[in-house]
């Protein structure tokens, strides 16, 4: 867990650098083009701040998850109140002493509590929300938003499939998958793979790889692995018990499923062929749980995955050119990320969020910057150059060259003055 919390700092730290980095280039006004119509002129889009907007966090990432949109909406001049998820509380605490000891609490603050504190902000309002966590949540953000008509970031997450083709390397494709499911806070993330699609064939050579994967990882008995997270509280223990204990999915376990509930530990597992209509295919696992789905052939995991809202993620694995276009053409998701899983995080060139019902807007690197800012279209005329042709009284030939102009048509504007039109 260790070497996670680092690579953790390591991705706000690079925030912060390309921040300082980059924010001169990223407030700089973005020259635009003009017209016929409004010669002679120039035109910018210059990014204002929003105002005081609000940063509501997740327990999962609590660092990662509220500095992270913190950072963009300082750099675009906002004001910021920042909520931490109280799931978390000691995070919380230090994330609350650790800001008002080093930022200004006159442009950043600190709000603790649960319920009753985070409803009391919403009935406030605000220039921007920014929320990080469920859908379920989510829909009460934007309802609350909605009253004050104030924009809303949602950062959410859903049933990210991984589909694995034949054609592909099967040890490093299952390694990755163990990665991003169990190494990535023991799936408690919200681009966790949530079900694998693969053909009936392929299923038993992928599963056997990820049983010999699994033990090389964290040893013959994974709940006592020091690399593998704890399950956040009780209540989810038990969510995560309730979807596997499910009549007709508890007897579907080829592998794992030993719990510790004294100490919130779940080890990996993997189900084979549960319905699709089972609670662990109807709803965001978002733990140690890892359906595989077999197809008769891969072209039915289109079908599937579109059947379905649309994910905050989705996951490929194959040498197949073709597919793998197809794939990032065809599937609609947050990201597409192609031989591997959750990578795309760490690429500030990339937008990360969702669409439909896994999110709407998105963040990281210049993407946060503009996630807080208001582009302004800013039009600087010339006093010189006015022409009686926008002014009544108007004429056939007035409309004419009016015509032209807004259609910045230069041959019609021409044949307009010759007389020829």
């Amino acid at each position: 867990m260790f070497y996670q919390q680092r690579v953790l700092v390591s991705l706000l730290r690079n925030s912060i650098k390309l921040a300082l980095k980059q924010l001169k280039n990223w407030m700089a006004p973005e020259k635009a083009k003009t017209s016929l119509t409004t010669f002679p002129a120039s035109a910018e889009i210059v990014s204002e701040p929003l105002g005081v907007v609000l940063v509501i966090s997740a327990w999962n990432y609590p660092f990662l998850l509220s500095i992270d949109p913190v950072i963009g909406a300082i750099s675009a001049g906002n004001a910021v109140v920042l909520k931490p998820s109280e799931l978390a509380p000691a995070s919380s605490a230090l994330l609350t002493k650790l800001l008002e000891q080093y930022l200004d609490p006159s442009a950043v603050r600190v709000v603790e509590g649960a319920v009753t504190e985070t409803s009391a902000l919403l009935e406030q309002k605000w220039d921007k929300i920014f929320y990080t966590g469920s859908s379920k949540i989510g829909r009460v953000i934007m309802a609350a938003a909605a009253k004050h008509l104030t924009p809303v970031v949602l950062e959410l997450g859903g049933k990210s499939p991984v589909v694995v083709d034949s054609d592909t390397d099967l040890k490093v494709t299952v390694r990755r998958i163990i990665v991003g499911k169990w190494g990535c806070n023991n799936g408690q993330a919200c681009i966790s793979p949530d079900y694998i699609l693969t053909t009936k064939e392929y299923a038993p050579k992928l599963i056997d790889a990820m049983k010999l994967e699994l033990e090389k990882f964290y040893g013959k008995n994974p709940i006592e692995s020091k690399d593998m997270s704890r399950i956040v509280n009780s209540n989810h223990f038990d969510r995560l018990s309730k979807l596997l204990d499910e009549k007709e999915v508890s007897d579907k376990i080829v592998y794992g499923g030993e719990k510790d509930r004294e100490n919130l530990k779940i080890a990996p597992t993997i189900l084979l062929d549960v319905p699709l209509d089972s609670l662990i295919m109807s709803e965001e696992i978002f733990g140690p749980l890892l359906p595989i789905l077999t197809l008769n052939n891969l072209e039915e995991s289109f079908d599937v995955i579109r059947s379905r809202p649309k994910p905050l993620a989705a996951y490929l694995f194959t040498h197949n050119k073709k597919l793998k276009e197809r794939f990032a053409a065809t599937v609609s998701a947050g990201g597409i990320v192609v031989n591997d899983i959750a990578v795309h995080l760490a690429l500030h060139t990339l937008p990360f969020g969702g669409v439909g019902e896994s999110g709407m807007g998105a963040y990281h690197g210049k993407f946060s910057f503009d996630a807080f800012s208001h582009k302004k279209a800013v039009l600087y005329r010339s006093l010189f150059g006015d022409s009686a042709v926008r002014y009544p009284p108007y004429s056939r030939g007035k409309l004419r060259l009016l015509k032209a102009l807004v259609d910045s048509n230069i041959f019609d504007l021409f044949k307009v003055l010759l007389g020829l039109a």
